[in-house]
């Protein structure tokens, strides 16, 4: 196959010479490869070149990036895990397999199709791919540490263990919002609409969602459910499969009234500071309408 493979050498705990690695795996596999690097200018254009596959190797961040203008192509994506969370691979069952069993199985895989959803505010329109959220996880988005977690031992549960200190003392967030036209405004702690099962430093929270379901998953933390997800992040470690079992309603168009609180984007944050003031707050809406990306998974 002509694979185009973007590549992010700073994903996760690569070694030296890893771009290498990869383009011989895929060639000694009988693919006629073109690789670029997310670190060096040209890699966009590249997605715009004719393939038979888009091969991302990387973490959640670097799928993303890609997934998000591959959206409607009909090329398809294999990933080839190598963040930090992978919670993208995850949800389609792709991680904790070497990546040579993972190019062998390309052949004879199955399509999937993942849900591309479209959020739109007063700064304009973006697609995401994991989730749009206000509360406990933006708020950690726009505190960021002080260290590079991702230098840590296990960058995984230091993630959570920030998480979890982080949710036992921040404070409920007024939102208003409609989901499919039911209003479900409120008090919360946490407020996540997930595209896919795991969010974060792998939290399994939308214990439901099934790839290109064309539904979001939003998961409403109150106060009244705090302990009860202090105590999926105090465990977590004992089970990473472990389900959170949080309140979650099920829809496919959100509407939320933004006042400039921070609110995440996959991994992007809301306000930031090139924004103008008339782009700081309004309604925004996240919805699933059609709009796919497929990725090619290996059975």
């Amino acid at each position: 196959m002509r694979i185009t493979l973007i590549h992010n050498p700073a994903a996760g705990r690569q070694r030296r010479h890893e771009a290498t690695k990869l383009v011989r795996l895929l060639t000694e596999a009988g693919h006629d490869v073109r690789y670029r690097s997310v670190k060096e200018p040209g890699w966009k254009r590249a997605l715009k070149k004719r393939a038979d596959l888009v091969v991302v190797a990387g973490g959640d961040g670097t799928v993303g990036k890609v997934a998000r203008r591959m959206v409607g192509r009909g090329i398809p994506i294999a990933v080839l895990p190598s963040g930090t969370a992978n919670n993208i691979a995850r949800s389609l069952g792709q991680v904790a397999r070497p990546l040579e069993q993972l190019v062998r199985g390309w052949e004879g895989a199955r399509r999937v199709k993942l849900d591309a959803g479209l959020a739109s505010g007063p700064w304009g329109e973006r697609y995401f791919i994991e989730g749009i959220g206000a509360g406990l996880f933006a708020e950690v988005l726009a505190n960021p540490a002080s260290e590079n977690l991702k230098q840590r031992a296990d960058p995984v549960e230091s993630a959570l263990r920030r998480l979890r200190d982080r949710a036992v003392h921040t404070e409920p967030l007024e939102i208003a919002g409609v989901l499919d036209g039911e209003d479900i405004s409120g008090r919360y702690v946490m407020f996540e609409a997930l595209n896919m099962a795991y969010v974060g430093p792998n939290l399994h929270l939308a214990h439901d969602s099934v790839p290109g379901d064309g539904e979001l998953n939003v998961v409403l933390v109150t106060e009244e459910h705090r302990e009860r997800l202090l105590y999926y992040l105090e465990h977590w470690q004992e089970n990473r499969e472990r389900l959170a079992m949080l309140p979650t309603r099920r829809g496919k168009c959100l509407k939320i009234e933004w006042t400039g609180f921070a609110l995440h984007i996959d991994d992007k944050l809301k306000p930031t500071a090139k924004l103008k003031p008339k782009q700081m707050a309004g309604m925004v809406e996240a919805r699933i309408d059609g709009a796919a990306v497929e990725f090619l998974v290996p059975a």
